[in-house]
């Protein structure tokens, strides 16, 4: 069987991606893995600057009408703050269970047109005229053959190590743990908490999803005298997360009601993520530290850039490379702004503390000065005096 593009990874952005490029009257076979989403802790949070690419893939409603609330504001960073009104987009941010979210999506690549095999494993790819991708099920094994592999499928990705693709990773300074609770007593569902404490080197947020559930986060250094791991650990997890400033109060009642887990929050990614055939997007391309909440937009972006690529260009070997050098220049933008936050409010030592006690104060007078891309996105200005405004240098 031959297909335009075959997907591996029916998450966000390969259900994304999936969907619009059958809207655009491309053949499309999208492999997935799991028969069942099943909770785990992943990102569960689309910035204003991902809702807008959401918007442009046609699926920012359908999560809306589907699994989405609406989150206008964020509290205990500072002044309240309204997304709508502050960023570009005009747009809040938008809390989900992962995989409600993942069944809307797959759902709608499926109403688009999009040939969907659940339980299917990929065992192979490989490279020619045609790409060639080899697959099994519980009682049957198939190969088939397509213009395009993209690998959708995460940051353990199978189809980055069959391109041979090169990963870069940083060192891993921070670690980042989250929990689904229920009988949450946070008492707006219209906004996130998310506060930090940088003399502890630590945060918590609160992202409430439904009256009474909120998937809960701590992030701290990866040399911390600790880990949080399982639900034996939930006592400290709310001890820390209260010293992180996080109100006691909003863990007084809850009930965990699903894994608490903690990842290392370093980012690692492939440079140039297109290559002879295989395009990579989202936490197969590139993975950031969930602590800057940057994934799901970053993978929008990508199923966004490389639709865009195709349509454009009838040569899909010069749109892969398209594809792949835009992708280079924002994640670089992302990256670049989550390492001067970590090193901001997470770094310790000397030099740390006394950065700290210039910038913070001129900070607490006037917000702007923090980078916003990773609320408003990666196309507002880079540079040395944005850093140097950042760090109260200019």
């Amino acid at each position: 069987m031959t297909y335009d593009i075959v997907v591996i990874g029916g998450g966000m952005g390969g259900s994304a991606f999936a969907k619009v490029m059958a809207e655009s009257g491309v053949r499309v076979l999208m492999l997935e893995r799991e028969r069942r989403f099943s909770d785990r802790v992943r990102g569960e949070g689309l910035v204003s600057w991902g809702g807008a690419e959401a918007k442009r893939l046609g699926v920012y409603q359908i999560l809306c009408d589907r699994c989405a609330y609406e989150k206008r504001w964020t509290i205990g960073l500072g002044p309240d703050r309204d997304f709508v009104s502050t960023t570009p987009q005009a747009l809040p941010l938008l809390t989900f269970g992962h995989p409600h979210m993942q069944e809307t999506l797959v759902s709608a690549a499926t109403e688009a047109g999009v040939e969907i095999r659940r339980g299917a494993v990929v065992r192979s790819v490989t490279r020619g005229s045609l790409q060639s991708v080899e697959l099994e099920g519980r009682s049957w094994r198939e190969q088939v053959q397509c213009r395009l592999v993209v690998g959708a499928d995460g940051r353990g990705s199978s189809v980055r190590k069959w391109g041979n693709f090169t990963v870069s990773r940083d060192a891993g300074r921070l670690l980042f743990g989250g929990v689904l609770l229920e009988e949450v007593d946070a008492p707006r569902l219209d906004a996130i908490w998310m506060t930090i404490e940088p003399k502890l080197a630590q945060m918590a947020l609160i992202a409430p999803q439904a009256p009474g559930v909120a998937r809960a986060y701590l992030g701290y250094r990866i040399d911390s005298n600790y880990r949080v791991q399982g639900r034996a650990s939930f006592a400290r997890f709310v001890e820390e997360c209260a010293k992180s400033g996080m109100p006691r109060d909003f863990y007084t009642r809850a009930k965990v009601a699903g894994p608490l887990a903690t990842f290392n929050g370093a980012d690692t990614w492939v440079e140039h993520p297109y290559s002879n055939g295989i395009a990579l997007i989202g936490d197969a391309a590139a993975t950031s530290d969930p602590s800057w909440g940057q994934g799901m937009a970053l993978t929008l972006r990508d199923a966004r850039t490389l639709r865009d690529a195709l349509v454009a260009d009838e040569n899909w070997d010069i749109a892969g490379h398209a594809y792949a050098e835009a992708h280079d220049r924002y994640y670089r933008v992302i990256h670049t702004v989550e390492d001067w936050l970590t090193e901001m409010f997470f770094a310790r030592g000397p030099q740390a503390e006394a950065r700290r006690a210039k910038a913070l104060p001129l900070i607490a007078e006037d917000p702007t000065r923090v980078p916003d891309h990773i609320a408003s996105g990666p196309e507002l200005p880079l540079d040395e005096n944005v850093r140097r405004r950042f760090l109260g240098e200019e």
